[in-house]
């Protein structure tokens, strides 16, 4: 029997990314399935804490360390110069509920293109493994992140293309449906973490410019469905997909120029 999908195809690349959302979605419901899924829990905190991290070295602030938790939640904490103004402080906060957005919109972007398969996925491994040095200093973030950047660096060294390419799809959809899990948190102003109340992400940014933590909630869910949507759209488009160069007819003589 001829496979109905063509392997390439717009048609497969949709049916993997759908596999992808319903592995994500079906592993907590099996024997066992939260216990599967909780290192990739810890990795989309990772990519959290390490917005704020790394926006805060953008901004010429210190990132100083990143704490996980055993809930999954996580603190970054960073030391900020005594006159960095109201935008720096804002935009630190609005950096790590973005910042899995941002890091899921490429790897689907990755995947839509054989040559970045595997150097994305060694890219990520090698950013966990540097952080997890530098910056991360907490026991579940030592124990976890580890073996989950060793696992994608095992599929980008070893595994078959196809994994390959499933692997950039799945923490890619991860990476964006983790928005998910914090929607709640972006429209509560103060959230308890580690034992310690303390202001939202977007309670930080109301506290820094004007207009309440849910108009800011909402800013920041509709930039993170910009990007996903625009990642998918490209993904899916004809676009990227490379292009053969059109055969030339047998009866065509070609002359190739010699330079002396």
């Amino acid at each position: 029997m001829q496979s109905v999908v063509k392997p390439g195809s717009q048609a497969e690349q949709v049916g993997r990314l759908i596999l992808a959302v319903v592995v994500i979605l079906f592993i907590p419901a099996l024997p066992f399935g939260n216990y599967i899924i909780y290192p990739f829990s810890i990795l989309t905190t990772w990519f959290h804490e390490m917005g704020h991290g790394m926006t805060a070295i953008l901004t010429g602030q210190e990132f100083e360390r990143l704490l996980i938790y055993a809930d999954g939640s996580g603190v970054a904490e960073s030391r900020l110069d005594g006159d960095a103004g109201p935008f720096t402080r804002a935009a630190i906060a609005a950096g790590g509920p973005l910042a899995p957005s941002v890091v899921g919109a490429a790897l689907i972007l990755a995947s839509a293109n054989a040559r970045y398969w595997r150097p994305a996925l060694f890219a990520l491994a090698g950013a966990i493994a540097i952080s997890t040095v530098f910056y991360v200093r907490s026991g579940v973030g030592l124990a976890m992140l580890p073996l989950v950047g060793a696992l994608i660096g095992v599929i980008a060294w070893r595994a078959p293309d196809g994994l390959a390419r499933f692997a950039l799809q799945f923490l890619g959809m991860l990476a964006a449906m983790s928005m998910l899990r914090d929607f709640d948190y972006l429209f509560t102003e103060r959230a308890v973490i580690g034992g310690n109340s303390m202001l939202s992400d977007t309670g930080a940014i109301e506290a820094a410019l004007w207009l309440p933590h849910w108009f800011w909630a909402g800013a920041l869910i509709a930039t993170s469905t910009l990007m996903i949507g625009a990642s998918l759209k490209y993904a899916l488009s004809d676009k990227s997909k490379p292009r053969r160069p059109l055969p030339r007819p047998n009866n065509v003589l070609q002359f190739r120029d010699r330079k002396d």
